[in-house]
């Protein structure tokens, strides 16, 4: 019992001790992207500088708007910026505990999450964004009225954006967590193609912007993904069997030849000669 505290005790610390060197350099990336934080938030209001109409620039309709938007900003940047050093300390936390095939199958699944989120993320702001604000501000001309955009409220919009598309570019990791699982088959995804499709364009037009081009924009890509997703799911899977999980023939033939003893199944010299015996001679 006094061991089995011991334990308990020794992996709260060890816990605490990979948080605490997590949010060390969260909060220092939190001060690098602080400082930064204006060319950042000229970097990411590119796509909006673009669709406003020539003369104009965005605007601040509150004096306290500019420094919470900037933190705001610096803040998720830089958690963006730790997210591999996150994800580090919880893989270092957690390695010791896993069996071997368990590690290969979630060193990609870390490393696929990470890519996926920043290629939703860099998606949205090259295509989605730009697309969205020439949309609206093309409605905002046919009034006559002059455009003016608060900053404020276009980080409020962007980060929705960034996090609906970074979300649902995670279809494939879900798809192979879903199968390693075994909650699903690779077989019944691709059955269920039909209902994705359908239930693709219906979050289109739930996270974009309601034109056709953002819908296509985001529902096109979803079906891709989760037909690439199908694609890692098996590859991810056979790659990552436990060894009680492998092919029985081949373990059979390793048995055979380090024993010398036929497998259970397997035909025995002489057989052939009992069950088949041989034809009469002609008289």
């Amino acid at each position: 019992m006094a061991e089995e505290e011991d334990s308990f005790i020794s992996h709260l610390v060890e816990l605490r001790s990979r948080l605490v060197k997590a949010l060390i350099v969260v909060l220092v990336m939190f001060g690098v992207c602080f400082y930064f934080s204006g060319e950042i938030m000229k970097f990411l209001s590119q796509p909006l500088y673009q669709a406003l109409p020539p003369g104009t620039r965005p605007i601040f309709t509150d004096q306290a708007g500019a420094f919470f938007t900037l933190t705001k900003v610096a803040f998720l940047t830089g958690v963006l910026v730790s997210l591999p050093w996150i994800l580090y300390q919880a893989w270092a936390f957690v390695a010791p505990g896993l069996y071997e095939h368990e590690k290969r199958f979630a060193l990609p699944l870390i490393f696929s999450s990470v890519l996926f989120l920043v290629i939703g993320i860099g998606f949205a702001y090259l295509f989605v964004l730009p697309a969205a604000y020439k949309f609206f501000i093309k409605f905002s001309e046919a009034t006559g009225a002059e455009t003016l955009q608060d900053l404020q409220k276009y980080w409020d919009f962007t980060l929705a954006i960034f996090f609906g598309f970074g979300l649902t570019f995670e279809v494939p990791v879900v798809e192979m967590l879903l199968v390693k699982l075994g909650m699903v088959t690779t077989t019944q995804l691709r059955e269920m193609r039909r209902y994705v499709v359908v239930g693709a364009f219906v979050v289109a037009a739930v996270l974009t912007p309601p034109d056709v081009i953002s819908q296509f924009m985001l529902a096109v890509p979803l079906v891709l993904l989760y037909e690439l997703g199908i694609f890692l799911a098996g590859f991810i899977t056979a790659h990552s069997k436990a060894p009680d999980q492998e092919d029985e023939p081949a373990g059979t033939e390793v048995a055979e030849r380090s024993t010398g003893v036929p497998a259970a199944g397997a035909p025995v010299a002489g057989d052939s000669a009992v069950s088949n015996p041989a034809p009469p001679a002609a008289q």
